[in-house]
């Protein structure tokens, strides 16, 4: 997740001057950044770049040295399992992969199929380093198959490159790896193997599916596809070659147990595949095999859990559909709903949604959880569910807002929170109807996020600040 652009823009003439100080309050704290959910576990991801994990824990998913067999085999608080360095992360029902900032892919927990890529099959209870550079995306699919061939679990996972080519390792009953093997025999592989050579930017997996985007906008489908989840118009069992579902314009693509999301450069958000329980969001418990346009603008990020969707609008506010049964929507019932309906009118920043839960940050760097807690998921200290949001990490002092001090001679201290290391821009402005940005200087956050920028306001014109991220 990136710093959310045009954070907090202040009048100095007209508002009411608070002197505060955080820098000294952001010396133990980092807001969270990023965030995965697995089937029963959960990882995120602070600013620092340390990765942590709560959970679920008998395959070694968690990466802590442990195994948690019966009757401990999860751990109800975040623990910190990587000190810094870690950039992205993805959990499937039973494994968890990352990324390191020199590009290196890790992977630890289950390994029946071979999902984690390493030769073997092997769980591990420690990450291990599967590729060494150039990794930029990763995808884990999902684990579970009841009723079908063994072996009873099994997964697969998919990672990008900066060349743009994609790459697979695991379960390939369904297709899912898009590599061309025949089925239904039972086909796996545990090493990674290139299935497209370039251009493709995102990556999504699904149960048994996946899907990924090209740098042309056009949305691609492999695996299962009982469901329509693959949006080519059929209810063919599955398809062992990426397909293409749409042209162009799509930006961003989810994957459920066996629905699928995706959105378009407009903000529109589309759907299609298993809807029994509304997560599709049209109003119906019906399935579709073709992209149907669910909200027409203003969407900017998606999640697919199990059978629940969640997705967020451009003013930072929060929406769900879907099974409900053990609160994930966080609506305060216990009721399917198979219409967008809003959970956090605000300030939400990213999301994620597990198997039957769901997480999400705040802009005040804070995680978020609700629904299925029984393997300690949601990171609370409990094993209850709950149907309502409920804050797990509290974000740090001051994130994301800016202290204002007057010096002498004129000078104003303007002081902000963001990410470490991260780039932010001071803008200036004369007036805010229109507001015309004029950039003034550009520094890094500090490494506990601190930002300092030292101006002299023009005192006969109204100034207006904003500090910005920027790449």
């Amino acid at each position: 997740m990136k710093p959310k652009r045009n954070l907090i823009q202040v009048s100095l003439l007209s508002a009411a001057l608070s002197i505060l100080n955080f820098q000294l309050s952001t010396a133990f704290a980092q807001p969270v950044t990023k965030v995965a959910g697995g089937s029963f576990h959960s990882l995120f991801l602070k600013s620092d770049g340390s990765l942590w994990a709560m959970g679920y824990n008998y395959y070694g998913q968690l990466g802590d040295g442990t195994y948690g067999f019966p009757p401990f085999n999860s751990t109800n608080l975040p623990e910190q399992i990587v000190a810094t360095n870690v950039t992205a992360v993805a959990a499937g029902n039973y494994h968890s992969l990352f990324i390191k900032s020199d590009g290196s892919l890790w992977a630890m927990g289950f390994n029946n199929s071979g999902q984690l890529g390493d030769g073997t099959y092997n769980n591990t209870n420690q990450p291990e380093q599967i590729v060494a550079s150039n990794v930029t995306a990763i995808a884990t699919g999902s684990d579970s198959i009841p009723n079908a061939p063994l072996p009873e679990y099994a997964g697969h996972s998919l990672f990008v490159k900066t060349d743009g080519s994609l790459w697979a390792m695991g379960y390939d009953y369904f297709g899912q790896l898009g590599d061309g093997n025949n089925f239904p025999l039972f086909v796996c592989t545990n090493l990674p193997e290139q299935i497209v050579a370039s251009n493709v930017t995102a990556v999504a997996a699904g149960q048994w599916h996946s899907l990924f985007l090209k740098n042309d906008g056009s949305l691609w489908a492999m695996g299962y596809n009982s469901y329509g989840q693959l949006g080519d118009g059929t209810l063919n069992f599955s398809t062992n070659r990426p397909e293409q579902i749409v042209a162009s314009n799509v930006t961003a693509v989810a994957a459920g147990n066996y629905h699928s999301l995706f959105i378009k450069s407009d903000g529109s958000l589309w759907a299609m595949g298993w809807n029994q329980y509304g997560q599709l969001g049209d109003g119906t418990y019906n399935n579709t095999n073709q992209p149907e346009q669910i909200v027409a603008s203003n969407v900017t990020a998606i999640a697919a859990g199990g059978a629940n969707s969640l997705f967020l609008k451009s003013d930072g506010s929060l929406w769900a559909m879907g099974n409900n049964r053990v609160g994930q929507l966080g609506d305060g019932t216990y009721n399917n709903t198979n219409f967008p309906e809003q959970i956090v009118a605000s300030n939400v920043t990213a999301i994620a949604a597990g198997g039957a839960y769901s997480l999400f940050l705040k802009s005040d760097g804070s995680l978020w959880a609700m629904g299925l807690n029984s393997n300690g998921q949601l990171g609370d200290g409990t094993y209850n569910n709950t149907n309502q949001p409920e804050q797990i990490v509290a974000g740090p002092p001051g994130y994301n807002q800016i202290s204002i001090q007057l010096l002498s001679g004129g000078d104003v201290l303007l002081s902000f929170v963001g990410i470490a290391g991260a780039n932010y821009s001071l803008d200036w402005s004369s007036g805010l109807s229109p507001a015309y940005w004029l950039p003034q200087v550009t520094n890094p956050a500090g490494a506990n996020g601190v930002l300092v920028f030292t101006n002299t306001p023009d005192s006969t014109i109204n100034n207006f600040w904003r500090i910005r991220s920027v790449p």
